[in-house]
């Protein structure tokens, strides 16, 4: 606004200036006949400068009040309008006029940003969807095991004491393939309807791995895997301990899934005075660079076909990944010649 009165006192000033300096230099630099044209009209207005000053004061102020107000609300207008286009899904993207260049980049990226989020969103809502008709599909079949054998041990009266081993045994395994199921679909509601936070505390880290890796021995000599172990000693850590817990054992049991038969599992730990680095090693299957990418997105799995090996709900890595993020540090993964990596980086300090 005061460069606007500014404007306006400079213009109307540059006027009066001009048309007094223009009749007093006109009147000295030539000798003017009644019958010259130029002498009639510059007498014209002379005669009528009381009228003509102030219209030309009027338009000159119609035309500094359009480019000084109207012309930036009809860019506010334009803007307007394409901010209304920031979640329109066509790929036409957001044109303005060459004054509001800057504003138009700027709004594109928004867009693009905005709608590459929702096809995302989009996915992953698509990808639990799909996943929770699978778990409930899969619930079916151990459930049916489960009563099938129940069913035998309580009718068979005389049944005999190796048969009533196996039924219990193949109950129990069903059993634990339902739980594991159960506690997915538990997975999926706590991640979709709650936000981690920290309750941190000062822990031997060493001591803690060693425990993981304990606990998963039986785990490894059923599925004919070895374990080779090489955790720092004496290394404390403040963290929260039962989720940064999590995050190892998800490593250690994505290991389980996706490692060969009769090979080794390699967990080390190593820390200096600012940086703990956990690497989990597995041989498997070579995983690729597109789906590499994209291990640690909500309800991603590896394997798009479901097996009671590695049918998980697809969300250990995902939580993984906020619990490291939200101890400040990071996790990545790569794989190449049938080996994955897992690393993870956490501050000390």
């Amino acid at each position: 606004m005061r460069n606007y009165l500014l404007t306006l006192a400079g213009t109307a000033a540059g006027l009066i200036t001009l048309i007094f300096g223009a009749k007093q230099f006109l009147g000295n630099v030539r000798i003017w006949y009644a019958e010259d044209p130029l002498y009639r009209f510059l007498r014209f207005i002379n005669d009528h400068l009381g009228t003509i000053c102030p219209l030309i004061i009027l338009v000159t102020w119609s035309i500094i009040t359009y480019f000084f107000m109207i012309k930036p609300l009809k860019y506010i207008e334009n803007i307007v309008g394409a901010a209304n286009r920031l979640t329109d899904p066509t790929d036409k993207p957001i044109e303005l006029p060459p004054a509001l260049a800057e504003a138009q980049y700027e709004l594109n990226s928004v867009r693009e940003t905005a709608l590459r989020n929702a096809a995302l969103a989009k996915e992953a809502e698509q990808r639990k969807n799909d996943m929770i008709v699978y778990l409930a599909h899969d619930l079916k079949t151990p459930l049916t095991s489960v009563i099938g054998y129940l069913t035998l041990l309580n009718d068979e009266r005389d049944i005999s004491e190796e048969n009533r081993k196996k039924y219990t045994s193949v109950a129990l395994d069903r059993s634990q393939r339902l739980e594991e199921l159960i506690n997915e679909f538990f997975d999926i509601t706590r991640f979709s309807l709650t936000t981690l936070t920290l309750e941190p505390q000062r822990i031997d880290l060493s001591l803690m791995l060693n425990q993981t890796i304990s606990e998963f021995l039986p785990v490894f000599e059923k599925n004919k895997l070895g374990v080779k172990p090489s955790v720092q000693t004496g290394v404390d850590l403040l963290c929260d301990p039962d989720k940064l817990e999590r995050v190892f054992d998800n490593l250690l049991r994505n290991a389980v899934n996706y490692s060969y038969p009769e090979t080794d599992i390699e967990f080390s730990m190593k820390a200096d005075d600012n940086l703990v680095t956990v690497i989990c090693k597995n041989h498997g299957r070579t995983i690729p660079k597109e789906k590499l990418d994209r291990i640690f997105e909500q309800f991603f799995r590896v394997d798009s076909a479901r097996q009671s090996k590695t049918g998980g709900a697809g969300l250990g890595l995902a939580i993984a990944k906020e619990i490291v993020n939200l101890h400040n540090g990071e996790i990545f993964a790569e794989s190449a010649d049938e080996t994955v990596t897992f690393t993870v980086k956490i501050p000390r300090k």
